[in-house]
């Protein structure tokens, strides 16, 4: 294998541990926008954009999993399918859970129910996060997949 096939391969790891870090950092950013905000419909927008950004993030970047990254492991990694199963049930769930944090936003619920949701979201995602990373990152160090990063695993 040539140095540059081995620096392409590693670089699955480093892509999925930078997007994880993005994606806990537009939390924080729209947890701070929402602890920073004044109750009167400024903050509320700023909320609203803020959310947008990292549900339409977070959506893209298990959508693209779900798509692209997950098959090839199955394929390259029969004995990783459960762990996947697994994985995609989360994603469901985060969906499901960004659908009713979007709603809440769209209804203009108060500061605290609006970070009881971004803090049930933080909790599940943390957790998927950290699960994906200690069961795939040995995996993407090898897994010979020839697709754009930000396809694969969502812009941010």
């Amino acid at each position: 294998m040539r140095e540059g096939e081995k620096s392409r391969l590693v670089a699955w790891s480093r892509e999925l541990r930078d997007v994880h870090e993005r994606l806990r950092e537009a939390l924080a950013v729209t947890r701070h926008a929402l602890a920073a905000g004044e109750p009167a419909e400024p903050a509320t927008r700023d909320l609203l954009l803020f959310c947008h950004g990292f549900c339409t993030a977070l959506t893209a970047h298990h959508q693209g999993e779900d798509r692209d990254l997950f098959p090839a492991i199955a394929e390259q990694h029969p004995e990783l399918r459960e762990t996947l199963h697994y994985l995609r049930q989360d994603h469901s769930m985060i969906a499901h859970l960004l659908a009713g944090l979007q709603a809440a936003v769209a209804r203009a619920a108060p500061p605290t129910v609006l970070d009881r949701h971004l803090e049930g979201l933080e909790a599940i995602m943390e957790s998927h996060f950290s699960y994906k990373e200690r069961q795939l990152l040995a995996v993407l160090e090898t897994l010979a997949l020839d697709a754009d990063p930000g396809a694969v695993l969502g812009p941010l």
